[in-house]
């Protein structure tokens, strides 16, 4: 297989939160797709349950100080790195005060999801495709893991369905247990609007977006859909399947599948 230009889009990455099934993948894959040959580059938001200084996290000033608006206000986007030496894997961290620095993860101290879990949803995807443009990287395909990063699917094919770093991208969506409680609230549709993107394109879905439908949003967009936890909910996969979308079923040793699917979905130019 030719080598490929890789964006992992994840939601968690360990060691920079707890281990859990999100975050052990969110390290592993990119490690094990680079040690394949292939040129990566991974992102993340900057929760702010990260250890900085532990993490040696510092920010890319160059890559800074863009303002994204969500719900008509502006927010500073900080783009911050890190690298895991072990793994030989660097981390690009999305950052913002109001989103992410000053909060914890999905869920607050109390356990409770955070109301605008939508709104940091949006930010993070702008957030990601706004720096891959500054870093002058086209990638061949984004991966996207995790609800939060849900909505990168959509802005592909749609809002930068014309920008010369996203023009021939493939997307896949990895796919894993629910966890998320409460829906994003009845602005969802409203904040999502950019450039190409309306809220008429979520008609076919609820109006209080909420786990399910982030995940029907993710795939109706992908080129490509990975079962990535024996947990994720079966009825993405007949879903997706239904669309005539490619399915990887859930797998242990997962690093050949997944690059099997690459390049299924992203074949070597004749």
């Amino acid at each position: 297989m030719a080598k490929k230009k890789i964006l992992f889009i994840n939601q968690e990455i360990s060691p920079y939160v707890p281990d859990t099934e999100l975050s052990l993948m969110g390290r592993a894959l990119p490690q094990a797709i680079q040690e394949m040959g292939h040129e990566i580059r991974t992102f993340m938001p900057k929760w702010g349950n990260i250890n900085e200084r532990r993490g040696q996290l510092h920010e890319v000033i160059r890559l800074s100080g863009m303002n994204l608006i969500i719900n008509d206000t502006d927010h500073p986007l900080i783009i911050k790195v890190a690298s895991i030496q072990q793994a030989r894997v660097q981390v690009y961290f999305i950052d913002n005060d109001d989103y992410f620095s000053k909060r914890q993860m999905e869920k607050d101290e109390m356990g409770n999801d955070y109301p605008d879990n939508g709104e940091r949803a949006i930010f993070f995807a702008r957030g990601v495709l706004e720096t891959v443009k500054k870093l002058r990287w086209v990638p061949d395909i984004i991966h996207c893991q995790g609800w939060m990063s849900a909505v990168v699917p959509l802005y592909i094919k749609t809002a930068y369905q014309d920008e010369p770093s996203f023009a021939n991208t493939k997307v896949v969506t990895s796919l894993f247990a629910k966890n998320l409680t409460n829906d994003l609230g009845t602005n969802f549709k409203k904040c999502v609007e950019f450039r190409e993107t309306t809220a008429d394109l979520l008609t076919p879905y609820k109006d209080n977006f909420d786990f399910e439908e982030m995940g029907k949003l993710a795939i109706d967009y992908s080129d490509g859909v990975i079962m990535a936890s024996p947990d994720a909910d079966k009825n993405f996969e007949s879903y997706a399947a239904a669309k005539n979308i490619p399915v990887l079923g859930y797998q242990e040793d997962f690093a050949e599948g997944y690059e099997t699917l690459y390049n299924q979905i992203c074949p070597e130019e004749e």
